[in-house]
């Protein structure tokens, strides 16, 4: 039965076979009557190229990424929307870690270790310092991830790749100026007056802050793509930042040891985020001060203007290298992405 049903079977198909080879001849003579072929007629000309031939990536570095405006804020924003993708919060928060922080560090350096004592408006000057080594952490940290984040963008399309680094910074700066808002209306009502050397310290704090921060995003963001284990060294650094900054303690208590540790001082004096926060606080925290016999010791250090210029300068310095460094390796980022 089952040889009988494999024969018919096969009968069929010998007879399918002869039919569709017809009906593929008569589709493809009608489709030849239906288009006839058109000779096309007339004088050929040919393409000459008098331009050189240009390398296609970028070698704009920081100067084309500000140039092309628009895509940096097409970068900007797509970094917003995917850190805000399915949450309630949204830009909330980015003040939850700090306002934790804030409490935690007022409470137990404040009123534990009693480290507020001789240190009027604690909470201004704790919280000068919180708003700078959030704004430097989400910086550096967010750049070191910035060309591995986004791996496809650089693979695909022709942009300055620092562009990535700058969009990391101006995202913590999205996050970080409405604290500065909040930091601001507290100075405010706690009789805030300001006068030409305040705003020359802030002014300054924030370039040495900015050019400091966006240099070790343009280099750490490189290393990072040969090498993964950058981000983790940027995370456990930054958990010890908050003590290497005067911020839980004045700075009268570094003073204080400056005779009998010239080099630890030195040390401590160099770290810039250091500056920034010493300066800032210059500007927000010592002009609400009416009275300054109500400070013990000294809370800014006697050469602060200069160490603060000198700083800008190696900071200005770091980021041409770390720019050269940049571009000189970029050119291996596809192949290793």
């Amino acid at each position: 039965m089952k040889a009988a049903d494999k024969r018919e079977s096969q009968l069929v198909e010998a007879d399918r076979r002869p039919n569709a080879a017809k009906r593929a001849r008569r589709l493809l003579a009608n489709n030849a009557d239906a288009m006839p072929v058109v000779e096309a007629a007339g004088p050929t000309q040919a393409r000459e190229v008098q331009a050189e031939l240009v390398d296609p990536s970028p070698r704009g570095g920081l100067l084309e990424v500000f140039q092309q405006r628009y895509v940096l804020k097409l970068i900007v924003s797509r970094q917003l929307a995917q850190m805000y993708a399915a949450s309630l919060l949204g830009l909330a928060w980015s003040y939850v870690q700090p306002a934790m922080r804030f409490g935690v560090y007022y409470v137990v350096m404040g009123f534990i270790l009693n480290l507020h004592e001789g240190v009027p408006f604690f909470a201004i000057h704790l919280f000068t310092g919180i708003v700078v080594v959030h704004y430097f952490g989400e910086t550096w940290n967010g750049g070191t991830r910035s060309i591995w984040g986004n791996k496809a963008l650089v693979q695909k399309m022709r942009m300055p790749r620092e562009i990535f680094p700058v969009a990391s910074m101006l995202v913590a700066a999205y996050h970080t100026l409405p604290q500065i808002l909040v930091l601001t209306l507290f100075c405010v009502l706690a009789g805030w007056h300001l006068t030409w050397g305040a705003v020359a310290a802030g002014l300054l704090g924030m370039l040495i802050l900015v050019t400091f921060a966006l240099a070790l995003a343009l280099f750490f963001s490189a290393l990072n793509v040969f090498f993964r284990d950058f981000q983790n060294i940027v995370q456990t650094i930054m958990q010890f930042m908050h003590f290497l900054v005067p911020m839980m303690y004045p700075f009268s208590r570094v003073w204080s040891q400056h005779e009998a540790h010239p080099i630890l001082y030195n040390l401590y004096m160099a770290n810039p985020v250091a500056q920034s926060v010493i300066l800032l606080q210059r500007f927000f925290w010592r002009p609400i001060i009416d009275d300054p016999s109500t400070l013990r010791g000294r809370q800014f250090p006697p050469d602060m203007w200069e160490r603060g210029l000198i700083t800008l300068v190696v900071c200005l310095v770091l980021l041409y290298l770390a720019q050269r460094f940049f571009s000189r390796v970029e050119g291996k980022f596809p192949e290793r992405l």
